[in-house]
């Protein structure tokens, strides 16, 4: 990826034009880096683009999302973003018009979802997530949500975001879970939003990933759902957070609807042309006949499977603490355990005015200088403690981790035992 995107950047003399460059990098990587400015004009990556993405990089991502789910995609229906946040806000923006609209969000939550909202004056509306049943989703869940926001308060639901595979629960949703929703949303004539940067990152052998489009598609009654997914260069197993490479599909969504969001895109002139370059490579990697192929493949898979170590490893420590529960991190990059507290914890939180996960997650860094999330800032259940924790660091880094994670819990609790 990088040394297509250096050969992108770099004036030709000094890159694809050069005699010597050959024997600096592999052949697929000439050639790819040719292609790409080729596609991206004579202007190079300093310059602007169209505001919806350049049109050979959607074509890449319109392939790569036909090719997953074997039902056609169209380039046209493709806006490159600066990240998945961007498509997202742009999206809420669009749908939101007054303060009784509302969106329905799983709880627990990704909290960029409950910002926008927040921001742009609408509701929330909640569903919670079976945690007994590996966070599982339930249509008795959803049709009291709505039916409590719509008859209840007033609410007009213009939107439901899924998140699959989950953050920050860790889940991955079954074909059965994704129907319920695809089938309630095209009852209710409700716009599903399908927040699915983890794709890749699934770790349990026995689970896939399946797209709300493909579902939907495939599902009788969902013909006409208006569906919007999201994908993004942050997450995966390249992690290029900071390029900001994001996309999102529109499907069965009205032309005018359209036109106005490619106006919102307009107003941000276009996103980052790495973010634009990186998509289009994550979604078109080297293939087996290429030089970089080899290399490439090997380092991915290590990657991943390091990652499916780390998620089985994370879970089992926590699990094996005393009153620490944490269901599998199938997918994603993060667990979400659940703590049970003494009383005298309670109250003293209580006294100081801080949620107990707050105070936990406080002590746990003063004691142990490991940084987690209080689980209260994602929304759970009422009652429920715990934190959001990742398994991002390196192995031997996240071992001495999951040691300090069960000492540190003794000393808590020998504290206001």
């Amino acid at each position: 990826y990088r040394q297509v995107l250096a050969l992108c950047d770099l004036p030709a003399e000094w890159g694809i034009a050069n005699d010597q460059i050959a024997s600096a990098f592999p052949s697929d990587v000439v050639e790819r880096a040719i292609e790409m400015r080729s596609a991206i004009g004579p202007a190079g990556t300093g310059a602007y683009t169209n505001s919806q993405g350049i049109g050979r990089f959607r074509d890449d991502v319109a392939k790569f999302i036909t090719a997953r789910d074997g039902h056609v995609s169209f380039p046209s229906n493709i806006f490159l973003t600066n990240g998945a946040s961007v498509a997202i806000e742009n999206v809420l923006t669009g749908l939101i018009g007054n303060n009784r609209d509302a969106i329905m969000i799983p709880i627990p939550q990704y909290p960029i979802y409950s910002a926008i909202i927040s921001r742009l004056g609408a509701r929330q509306v909640g569903y919670y997530l079976d945690e007994d049943k590996g966070w599982a989703i339930t249509e008795r869940e959803l049709e009291d949500r709505r039916t409590a926001a719509v008859e209840r308060d007033g609410f007009d639901i213009r939107a439901l975001t899924l998140i699959n595979p989950g953050n920050p629960t860790g889940q991955v949703l079954s074909r059965e879970d994704i129907e319920i929703i695809c089938k309630f949303c095209a009852k209710h004539d409700i716009v599903l939003l399908a927040d699915e940067v983890y794709q890749r990152n699934i770790y349990n052998e026995k689970k896939e990933f399946v797209s709300a489009k493909k579902v939907a598609i495939e599902t009788p009654g969902c013909e006409n759902l208006q569906l919007i997914s999201f994908h993004s260069t942050s997450k995966g197993l390249i992690g290029e957070c900071g390029r900001r490479g994001g996309c999102m599909e529109l499907h069965n969504i009205d032309p005018y609807v359209q036109t106005q969001l490619y106006k919102l895109a307009s107003s941000g002139l276009c996103s980052g042309v790495d973010g634009q370059m990186m998509m289009s490579l994550m979604v078109r990697p080297p293939l087996p006949d290429e030089d970089s192929y080899e290399l490439f493949t090997k380092e991915e898979s290590s990657i991943f499977e390091s990652l499916k170590r780390r998620a089985l490893s994370l879970v089992q420590g926590l699990n094996d603490i005393d009153g620490v529960t944490c269901t599998p991190s199938d997918g994603a990059m993060y667990a979400f355990p659940r703590v049970e507290l003494p009383p005298k914890a309670l109250a003293d939180a209580a006294a100081r005015e801080q949620t107990p996960d707050t105070m936990y997650a406080l002590s746990l860094l003063e004691e142990t200088g490991i940084c987690v999330v209080p689980a209260s800032g994602f929304g759970q259940k009422e009652g429920r403690i715990g934190f959001r924790t990742t398994f991002l660091p390196q192995e031997d880094e996240l071992n001495e981790a999951i040691v300090e994670f069960k000492r540190h819990h003794e000393l808590f609790c020998e504290k206001y035992a």
